[in-house]
């Protein structure tokens, strides 16, 4: 019994669920526009509706409205803030450091020593105190980090090479070269190995003198130098610093400028000593550079020629844009006059030979 009631409700439901959605549309279709059902009805939740719609459209714009409008230090304004808190770390810095630098010395028992500005008032005296450390501190950071960048040539029974060749690595001996997939990388120039191979000791005392940061540029100088080919290395703080720019000064090398020769790219950084500087074309890493051979060729034809002053030739070679390539003009004429004597000479020589049979048949015949 049951068992059997189970399908009548059933179809009772089914049966309610067909008949009473044509019945809801049909009772939807005439309370439309029925008069009594659009104003009882249908009217007073619309309006409701509209009126909690306009209030949360009123307030959405009033929220809005609110956070537009910021506080003193927040939204807009909150460089305000950032720029006063910078403002204050830089007074407090000021004054710590002002302090610290006007405070007259003292002995490791905590006594005042008296010096040039103790007789001063204690405000004036700080303030002169507190400018000298300043440009003892500028000084630092302008000038070489010391004065003698090389030691003394070396002595008996050492060799000291007769010449000191100053090169600058990025541009001369590298070039960096950066990629999205590997990052930055430095590119040998063509020949380099060559290059250090021919100029290095006993011809040349080489010297690495770069603008570059001593921890960036140092292991590179390694694995280009296996052979240890080049003697002293020098970097950024070695530099004099003047209107901007590291410039690099030979003075400070500790050796006669007259056997110094100096190879860089940029005029600016050798404007120091431009007598003592053969300025040749920055590489930018072309395949096929031949640049390390011609220099090679040059810098031992001047320690073969034993050079006296290497800045009357470098002086010459420094009015052509292209020196090297003058250069290998030059020994190219050279070689032609060389071969144009020889063959002259030989000549003379045949024609003594054969004068001197001649002379010695006449005699014979005698």
């Amino acid at each position: 019994m049951v068992a059997g009631a189970f399908p009548i409700v059933k179809l009772g439901y089914l049966a309610i669920k067909q008949i009473s959605k044509p019945l809801a549309n049909v009772i939807k279709s005439r309370a439309k526009v029925h008069p009594f059902f659009r104003k009882y009805v249908c009217m007073p939740p619309a309006q409701y509706d509209a009126r909690s719609t306009a209030g949360e459209s009123s307030g959405t714009e009033q929220d809005k409205k609110s956070e537009k409008k910021s506080g003193r230090w927040t939204g807009k304004n909150a460089w305000k803030l950032g720029l006063l808190g910078l403002g204050g770390w830089l007074i407090f810095s000021g004054g710590a450091l002002f302090y610290i630098w006007g405070a007259p010395p003292r002995d490791p028992e905590g006594n005042e020593i008296e010096d040039e500005f103790s007789k001063l008032p204690k405000l004036t005296a700080m303030f002169k105190r507190a400018s000298k450390e300043v440009n003892i501190f500028t000084k630092s950071i302008q000038e070489p980090s010391r004065q003698q960048l090389l030691p003394d040539p070396l002595t008996y029974p050492y060799v000291q090479p007769p010449y000191t060749l100053v090169l600058e690595m990025t541009g001369v001996l590298v070039h960096p070269d950066w990629t999205y997939s590997t990052g930055w990388r430095f590119k040998k120039r063509p020949y380099i190995d060559y290059f250090l191979e021919q100029v290095g000791p006993p011809m040349f005392e080489v010297v690495i003198y770069s603008q570059e940061q001593g921890m960036t540029a140092d292991p590179l100088i390694s694995s280009l130098d296996p052979r240890g080919s080049i003697m002293y290395r020098l970097y950024r703080d070695a530099t004099r610093y003047m209107n901007g720019h590291h410039l690099k000064d030979l003075a400070c090398l500790n050796r006669d400028l007259s056997k110094v020769i100096m190879i860089d790219w940029s005029s600016t950084a050798t404007q120091l000593q431009r007598q003592n500087t053969l300025t040749i074309p920055k590489w930018n890493g072309e395949e096929g550079d031949r640049t390390l051979i011609d220099l090679a060729n040059f810098l031992k034809t001047i320690a073969a020629s034993d050079v006296e002053d290497v800045r009357t030739v470098l002086q010459y070679y420094s009015q052509f844009d292209d020196p090297l390539a003058v250069f290998r003009e030059n020994q190219r004429k050279l070689q032609e006059e060389q071969e144009r004597m020889a063959a002259e000479y030989k000549q003379m020589e045949e024609k003594k030979r054969v004068s001197g049979w001649g002379l010695s048949g006449f005699l014979r015949k005698r």
